[in-house]
Formats: structure tokens, C-alpha cells, sequence
């Protein structure tokens, strides 16, 4: 099934009429918490029926915003790839950040907190970490 005749399908069964971006999006980050709060519990039965909940609520999201899904498909995969250049390099007393390979900054690192929270923006950013 293509993502667009998924979208329509689903637009024509949905449960709420409202067209309101904002109600939209609030079910939508109902469903996401409902499934995290499942998956926290263990319980990943109820976290997988929650997220198909939440992907419904997604189509009907983006179907209001008039997202064009290939478009936003291919804009994603795009943004995915330049996430790739992200590396920060750790070396003996500070940490540099290249963006596909051009340095954008950097800063002193004087101990182990400062490592750990080093290590916190990178996972964060999505930067790979190189050690010197």
C-alpha cells in the first residue's frame, strides 16, 4: 500500500472530525505518551497497539498540514544524510564539532563531568565521536 492511499484510507475511518491543528496534534502526543508509558511498564504489547495509534494520528496530522508525503519522505532521508557529517572529535583537553568537516566550535574540557556532558550533546545532535 503507498503512503498516500494509507493517508486517505485512514482519513476516511478516522474517529474525530475536528480539523483543528491543534486538537490534532494533541492526540497525536497522546498516543506517543500512551505508548511510552506502556513501553516504561513493560508492557510493549500495548506500546505497539499505542504507536499504530499514534501513526493514524500522524496520517491525520499531516493531512491537515497539507504535507506532500513523498516530498516530506524525501526531505527527510536528506536531512538524515547531512546528520551523517555531524562529528565531534574528543582530543586530550577539549572537543571539537565538525559539520561536514568544517569546524563550527569547540570548548576546554577539564574533567570527567565535562566529558560525560561532551558525550551528552553529541548523542543529542547526532554527532559520531572520534577519540585522539
Amino acid at each position: 500500500m503507498e503512503l498516500k492511499e494509507a493517508m486517505d484510507l485512514i482519513w476516511e475511518n478516522r474517529k474525530y472530525s475536528t480539523d483543528d491543528p491543534k486538537e490534532i496534534m494533541s492526540h497525536l502526543n497522546e498516543e506517543v505518551a500512551e505508548s511510552l508509558k506502556a513501553l516504561l511498564k513493560g508492557d510493549s504489547d500495548r506500546a505497539k497497539r499505542e504507536l499504530e495509534d499514534a501513526l493514524s494520528c500522524l496520517f491525520i496530522a499531516l493531512k491537515v498540514f497539507d504535507v506532500d508525503l513523498d516530498e516530506a519522505v524525501i526531505h527527510q532521508v536528506e536531512q538524515m544524510k547531512k546528520r551523517v557529517g555531524n562529528v565531534m572529535i574528543f582530543k586530550n583537553d577539549k572537543v571539537e564539532i565538525f559539520v561536514n568537516g568544517i569546524l563550527k566550535g569547540g570548548w576546554s574540557i577539564w574533567g570527567d563531568d565535562d566529558i560525560k556532558e561532551a558525550e551528552k550533546i553529541a548523542k543529542e545532535f547526532g554527532c559520531k565521536i572520534i577519540r585522539s
